[in-house]
């Protein structure tokens, strides 16, 4: 389950029931916490828990050898749960039935079905403070499908407001929005660089933008109210904003409310490379932890600290690279401050054990507060200088020692 429909009740009386139970395999996503299940058998002995991307909470999870990370690419989650993977029980919760005997997955339709198609048990929490969504293709499961019903009282919508951008991240923003034009169509990933892209958008007097994103935010509620997203110039799903899942304030949930101009579709419609293609101009935004010299980029991982995951980021790198006019960006600060409080680059000579996320044979538009370098189609030396020119100029010398070493430095190049 996603966490803006993790089924708690079913959690916390599941895991009372720890000591008769014995290697219950519990598969998740993007949870916000507490998870009773994962925290209370760290000996794994009663309950495995498993999830397709971490958020925050299941970070901290991860460190504790709570969690295990499940490898994968967003678009293919349905079809993992089809072919390969077995589910006795599926929990999730859904609003209030409605008078057609329907209940509806909220903000999470886009792949709340995944584990149900293949369930033997289907079992329904119903949260009486989620949102009915509209979905297309997804998002409702009559009461015939359903084995059993719970229902008790919750707390209302995850609340994931958006922070105030740091002046590097609306830098790295204002390189990137002079690549946006007028009727593209926009996909924001998590964090301030895609919140302050969405912010300045709305300043720059772009005009009439589409939705089509993995996970939906108040970023994408900001350009709405500013005028900015209207969806009619898209090539396809013309006059609808387009979402997997959505996370955000009560102004998002408020505005997704029974809304048939923005819809959640099955994430393997939303990541389908060949449908962000056929999308023209698309601009794809996500983030990475660092990059090496070659243009491989960790986006999952510190070193071997697992942070996050993959999610949707290569599927939208393949599909906007082949959309006419479009451009996928993956934005970082060039360095960061460590918990030591020593300055460290994230554009490094070569990777020692951090995970690849995306392969340096689809590294596209890099970004980070210093400009924007394009990779595509570049060779080993030309990827080097690129690379140390939107380096933090701290590290420029000592990467190019490493470009040199590693013999991918011309002589000619210039620092």
């Amino acid at each position: 389950s996603v966490g803006t429909i993790f089924p708690t009740l079913c959690d916390e009386a599941i895991s009372k029931r720890r000591d008769e139970l014995f290697d219950v395999k519990v598969r998740g996503n993007l949870l916000y916490g507490p998870t009773k299940t994962a925290e209370c058998d760290p000996t794994h002995e009663h309950f495995v828990y498993s999830s397709w991307h971490t958020s925050g909470y299941e970070r901290g999870l991860c460190d504790k050898g709570l969690c295990f990370y499940e490898p994968m690419l967003f678009r293919n989650l349905f079809w993992y749960y089809k072919e390969f993977l077995d589910v006795d029980v599926a929990f999730a919760c859904a609003t209030p039935m409605n008078e057609e005997g329907y209940f509806n997955f909220s903000v999470a339709s886009g792949n709340a079905g995944a584990p149900l198609q293949k369930a033997k048990k289907i079992v329904i929490e119903v949260n009486e403070n989620l949102v009915p969504c509209v979905g297309v293709g997804c998002g409702l499961i009559h009461i015939s499908e359903v084995t059993a019903v719970v229902e008790g009282p919750h707390d209302k919508m995850v609340q994931l407001p958006m922070r105030e951008p740091s002046d590097l991240e609306k830098q790295i923003a204002k390189h990137i929005i002079p690549h946006v034009v007028d009727g593209a169509t926009i996909q924001l990933g998590i964090g301030g660089v895609p919140d302050a892209v969405g912010s300045m958008i709305a300043e720059a007097g772009i005009k009439d933008l589409g939705m089509h994103t993995e996970f939906c935010t108040d970023a994408f509620y900001n350009l709405y109210e500013a005028g900015v997203l209207t969806n009619k110039r898209k090539t396809k799903d013309q006059n609808l904003g387009v979402y997997g899942i959505a996370a955000g304030t009560d102004r998002l949930y408020n505005w997704l409310k029974d809304n048939k101009e923005v819809v959640s579709m099955p994430m393997h419609y939303v990541n389908d490379p060949y449908v962000i293609k056929s999308l023209d101009n698309f601009v794809s935004l996500n983030s990475c932890i660092a990059a090496d010299l070659y243009g491989q980029l960790s986006s999952e991982s510190a070193g071997l600290r697992h942070i996050s995951g993959t999610g949707g980021q290569v599927d939208f790198l393949t599909g906007a690279a082949m959309s006419r006019g479009g451009k996928a960006f993956i934005c970082m600060t060039s360095s960061f401050v460590d918990k030591k409080g020593v300055k460290q680059s994230r554009i490094v000579p070569h990777f020692n054990g951090d995970i690849i996320t995306s392969p340096r044979s689809q590294a596209y538009y890099i970004a980070t507060e210093q400009g924007v370098v394009n990779l595509a189609g570049r060779s080993t030396w030309e990827r080097a200088e690129m690379l140390i020119s939107v380096a933090d100029p701290d590290f420029r010398d000592e990467l190019i020692k490493a470009a040199e070493s590693q013999k991918i430095w011309r002589k000619s190049n210039k620092k």
